[in-house]
């Protein structure tokens, strides 16, 4: 690893929690340069909803290159955009009765939250937004004003403005609707906020400890939003593409946003790719006032229309999330009967979390489930949340086999957190 170390910036990340360079990927096993292989419960921050290296998607991309077909074009109309277009209208959002207008953004999903965060205030002349406390939407300078973490915001050089931050739902306890709050500061001119634009929230937020808000809540949500003339944007970049079940994370709540965020698993192969989905009337952009030199990857046209053929012509896919998801909690949930009290459960689909309280414990779990053979993140404020974020195609076998890597991993690190515990008494006798 020296020479990651010694050429690679500071700021690389995940490489320092999982030190070894992979050479492999295959389905949802990774493999090292010493042959030693890994089950992937990262699966690229959720990128990899379909796998690494998906057979089916992977023979159309190297088809299309072969027929030197376009693979840079910027915003050019091309064969491959087209069907990606028609694909997506077709199996995604007509058979959901939704009518949207898909904007390319440039390829990262940052990209596709700056462009719902300029288009919303743009269309409704206001420049405040709404956002909840532990949101992450990504660290460009739009986006990171919009994510609670401090960690990320301080790296901006300057406080991030044009946001105001609420509670999300939980945050204050179970009992507490804070969309109530919301509609009482949006009803009083007294109340300091600034009449928003818009409110940006995700339906599950992944990176800030698979926190999940409850179908109910994003109603009322959207009811407030729709009594005072605020925009909806949905963040579906993390929980969208099936991480939940359904294509998109707020289906089964019943809502309607006015713009929709997508990327990361959009593209099927791992490929850089963002969408932004706005309702028609909101489509004000004048030619060219949101670019890059990079939006509308053909590349990812390819694999994206690949992965609506073979994963969303039917409900196969989603029914199955559902089940995976139902064995992923059960197996977590009698992890955490190892320490009562001290472990918790909590995520939607295949977006499951288990909260260690402390952020040292859940970074020992970690680091000993990768000793082990098993790739996990974890999330939230203080890095406290472990994070199963598995392909959506994993088998049966290999999930068991990482959550029993998992459940090792957190029996050591209970056993070793009890030995330490058991040494400072007996040093303080």
């Amino acid at each position: 690893m020296s020479v990651f170390t010694q050429l690679e910036s500071n700021v690389r990340s995940y490489c320092r929690s999982f030190p070894a360079v992979f050479t492999e990927a295959r389905g949802s096993v990774l493999t090292d340069e010493n042959g030693k292989a890994y089950i992937d419960f990262l699966s690229g921050a959720g990128t990899l909803n379909y796998g690494h290296n998906n057979p089916a998607i992977k023979k159309r991309l190297i088809d299309y290159i072969e027929s030197d077909g376009v693979v840079h074009g910027l915003d050019l109309a091309t064969a491959a955009k087209k069907e990606f277009l028609e694909t997506f209208d077709q199996v995604i959002l007509r058979p959901r009765g939704m009518r949207y207008k898909m904007q390319f953004t440039g390829p990262t999903g940052t990209n596709a939250v700056e462009a719902a965060l300029k288009i919303a205030r743009k269309v409704m002349g206001r420049c405040n937004v709404i956002a909840f406390t532990n949101a992450f939407h990504g660290v460009t300078l739009g986006s990171v004003a919009v994510t609670g973490n401090s960690h990320y915001r301080d790296a901006a050089g300057f406080p991030p403005g044009g946001t105001c931050f609420l509670p999300y739902d939980g945050y204050l306890g179970p009992d507490v609707d804070t969309t109530e709050y919301l509609d009482r500061v949006l009803s009083d001119s007294g109340s300091g906020i600034d009449h928003p634009a818009a409110v940006i929230v995700e339906t599950v937020q992944g990176e800030g400890g698979v926190n999940v808000a409850s179908f109910e809540w994003l109603r009322s949500l959207q009811a407030v939003c729709r009594r005072h003339g605020v925009l909806l944007i949905v963040d579906d970049i993390q929980v969208g593409c099936g991480r939940t079940g359904p294509f998109f994370s707020f289906e089964q709540a019943g809502l309607s946003p006015d713009i929709i965020t997508l990327s990361k698993s959009l593209s099927g192969y791992g490929l850089p790719f963002s969408l932004v989905l706005m309702k028609p009337e909101i489509d004000q952009w004048q030619p060219g006032e949101h670019n890059g030199t990079f939006r509308g990857h053909n590349l990812a046209f390819v694999t994206a229309t690949a992965a609506l053929d073979e994963y969303w012509e039917d409900d196969h896919l989603a029914s199955d999330v559902t089940r995976k998801g139902g064995l992923l909690r059960s197996a977590l949930k009698a992890m955490t009967e190892g320490a009562p009290g001290r472990l918790s459960v909590r995520g939607r689909g295949m977006l499951q979390g288990l909260d260690c309280e402390s952020g040292e414990l859940a970074s020992r779990i970690s680091s000993k489930a990768f000793e082990d053979g098993l790739l996990i993140e974890r999330s939230g404020a203080a890095g406290q949340v472990i994070k199963c974020l598995s392909p959506l195609t994993i088998s049966d076998e290999q999930l068991l086999e990482g959550l029993h890597i998992l459940e090792e991993s957190v029996k050591d690190s209970l056993d070793h957190e009890t030995v330490v515990q058991q040494d400072m008494v007996g040093v303080a006798k």
